[in-house]
């Protein structure tokens, strides 16, 4: 579908037309699907098999209709958007593991070796959002360049647009913000 199309259903969501959202979602849910699956290669889940793919794009859109309308400008706009959306989905499930392996109020039993993998991904996650808070609390926009570029997968150009920033501001800003989570994450 062009991208005008896209704008189309994206504004009549924004003006409530019944249905506009479930349209729109429907025809960019192999895009949803492509960001989610990058964002589990990239920040990781050990095989655990109760977060996929599905369950994100799922999770996802229970985010994005949660009452409040939001004003998308464009494709790469509620991408981003729906990028930050799949990021907090997953972080709540890495904090969910995290309590797991705190007892949460379950009887302790040992980790067999996947299950291990799965909390020590847990707070691996958790430890690279606790770097992207700090990240946003210095500089905003640097964390909206992380999220576009990191864990939507888009380009320069495609984040640029996302922002309504340059090229130029795109790529000063990613190079920042790379060398500053190296800093912040001790890699």
């Amino acid at each position: 579908m062009e991208r005008e199309a896209i704008t189309e259903l994206l504004l009549a969501y924004g003006q409530g037309i019944p249905g506009a959202l479930d349209r729109l979602l429907e025809v960019l849910y192999p895009e949803l699907r492509r960001v989610a699956r990058r964002q589990l290669s990239t920040i990781g889940r050990a095989g655990d098999p109760v977060l996929d793919t599905g369950v994100v794009v799922q999770e996802t859109y229970l985010k994005l209709v949660d009452g409040t309308r939001v004003s998308w400008r464009d494709r790469g706009h509620f991408l981003a958007v729906a990028a930050r959306a799949m990021r907090q989905v997953i972080v709540d499930h890495a904090r969910a593991r995290r309590s797991q392996k705190r007892g949460d109020g379950i009887v302790h039993m040992p980790l067999d070796g996947q299950e291990a993998a799965i909390v020590e991904d847990a707070d691996r996650i958790l430890a690279v959002n606790e770097a992207l808070e700090r990240l946003g609390d210095a500089d905003a926009r640097m964390l909206k360049v992380v999220e576009c570029r990191f864990f939507a997968g888009f380009t320069e150009a495609e984040t640029a647009e996302a922002l309504s920033v340059s090229e130029k501001t795109v790529e000063r800003e990613w190079r920042r913000a790379k060398a500053w989570l190296r800093s912040s994450i001790g890699q």
